[in-house]
């Protein structure tokens, strides 16, 4: 057995690669890849470039830790979910842009289906909204619009995938061999899969438009029987089993360690993503949230969760910082929220492209609401960290009235949990403790988990519980009529962002 698990984490602004021993993460790499925005609501990646950052970032880990070829004895993936990419599947080029989650292009195709049984049309089946979050109605739109790309499918030379399907096709030989493969959590994502059957659903390919043999084949986020090994043309000098595969945010609950129901984690990236351990059972969502698997460990009954999506959070920190000015490195924005008292009364509601879980409104736009004259910089800055508090709130109220299930405590993990401003803030409006594990990169951990459970690294799943670590916790200091006033009137925030467009 090699002495590191690999995990791969590309994410919606940058991939890197974390190597991980028993205890935990020894090296890393991270690169930036652009975002390419061609027309308003649009967001593209270049998927070439991701594959070249890939690359980049695996060879930079494996310098740093000084590893010799043998010592990874698997790699995980995991992935920013939605965004899809179809290639030529015989020279391995992409035959346009990668289109990116957050991108709105497929609202008038939604709209239409909708228009014939509402927007939860499929949701008893496939978990999910018609909403244009989903990469179902972004593939639609590949083949309908890119010169070229309904005929090669048709003619079996086009392939479709989320970024996890890119990665692992293009490690494992790509047009020599690649395996061309996708994990239950990134599947359940596409609008396509059917939650019981965990199969692609032959009514959702007809509605869609969409032919069954240019999608990949479905496995389990931790499998034994790897899906192929990386190929010497890669990063990797020597084979290495590719086994274990999940969505980011799933990723994030299996290395936060919540393998019973009803333990919870929300992760504080670029959007914000709870999601809560609903079992083997899916719980279909009245409240708007979604309905996805959470884990599949092969031979085993697949775990659901309830998740709540919240489109903006960090980026809302980088829009403060790149488009405003208004501070120079995100890492400035707590020092400046911490130098006034409250939010001077002002609120942002962040629906950049909309509001996703659990209102799911695409007419909703951002505003920035209870401006006076008093109001500066700083209470801007806290008003953009407690967005993300107040949206976490509205995700996990919905959660409560769909599950019955009152969280204990929430595991909390991303880039802004390290602010702790903002986690007691989260802890004062949720009502319940905030917990920071020792290792946040839990998307990168999940992911080396899943791998590492695949080739017997790791034990079982008592053994990565007892591996988990506290490094902070936060309990509610804030008195309830505070927090009354505080939610009432993001509440009325809320309601004046909708109907804009």
């Amino acid at each position: 057995m090699g002495r590191y698990i690999a995990a791969i984490d590309q994410g919606t602004t940058s991939s890197r690669c974390i190597l991980f021993d028993e205890q935990g993460p020894v090296a890393q790499a991270q690169k930036e890849h652009k975002q390419h925005f061609p027309r308003p609501g649009w967001v593209e990646h270049d998927p070439m470039e991701i594959w070249q950052r890939t690359q980049e970032v695996v060879s930079g880990a494996l310098l740093r830790a000084g590893a010799r070829p043998g010592e990874v004895a698997a790699l995980g993936i995991t992935n920013q979910r939605e965004t899809c990419v179809l290639w030529n599947r015989r020279t391995g080029k992409p035959l346009a842009n990668a289109i990116v989650w957050q991108d709105t292009r497929t609202k008038d195709f939604c709209d239409a289906l909708a228009a014939d049984g509402g927007q939860d049309r499929f949701r008893a089946k496939v978990g999910l909204p018609l909403a244009t979050y989903f990469s179902g109605p972004k593939l639609r739109w590949l083949l309908d619009h890119t010169p070229g790309a309904r005929d090669a499918a048709e003619a079996g030379d086009a392939l479709f995938g989320t970024i996890d399907s890119w990665l692992i096709w293009n490690l494992t030989g790509g047009p020599v061999g690649g395996a061309h493969v996708t994990d239950v959590t990134n599947a359940s994502r596409t609008m396509l899969m059917n939650l019981k059957t965990l199969a692609w659903d032959e009514e959702m390919l007809e509605v869609m438009g969409i032919p069954e043999k240019i999608l990949p084949r479905i496995v389990c986020s931790i499998d034994p029987a790897s899906w192929g090994r990386t190929q010497d043309n890669g990063p990797f000098e020597d084979a290495v089993p590719v086994c274990g595969c999940l969505g980011d945010q799933q990723a994030a609950l299996v290395g936060q360690t919540c393998f019973a129901p009803g333990e919870s984690k929300n992760t504080y990236g670029t959007g914000c993503f709870m999601l809560l351990n609903t079992g083997t059972e899916p719980v279909v969502s009245r409240s708007g949230l979604l309905t996805t698997v959470g884990y599949q460990i092969a031979g085993q009954p697949a775990v659901y969760a309830l998740e709540g999506s919240v489109a903006i959070a960090g980026a809302l920190v980088q829009w403060l910082r790149d488009n405003l000015n208004l501070i120079s490195s995100s890492s400035d924005i707590e020092p400046l929220a911490r130098s006034v008292a409250d939010n001077g009364g002002v609120y942002i509601v962040p629906a950049f492209s909309g509001l996703f879980a659990p209102y799911w409104r695409s007419d909703a736009r951002g505003i920035v609401a209870g401006l006076t004259a008093y109001a500066n910089k700083a209470h801007l800055a806290r008003a953009v960290l407690e967005a993300t508090a107040f949206q976490t709130r509205d995700v996990l109220d919905a959660m409560r009235k769909d599950s019955g299930v009152v969280p204990k405590a929430l595991r909390v993990d991303g880039g802004m949990a390290v602010n702790d401003l903002l986690m007691q803030f989260q802890s004062d409006v949720l009502e319940i403790p905030v917990i920071r594990p020792a290792v946040t990169e839990t998307t990168a951990l999940g992911a080396a988990y899943a791998a590492g459970l695949a080739v017997g690294f790791w034990s079982g799943l008592d053994h990565l519980r007892q591996a988990w670590r506290e490094d902070k916790s936060w309990r509610p200091e804030m008195s309830d009529a505070t927090r009354e006033r505080y939610l009432t009137e993001w509440r009325k925030a809320v309601e004046r962002s909708m109907n804009w467009v």
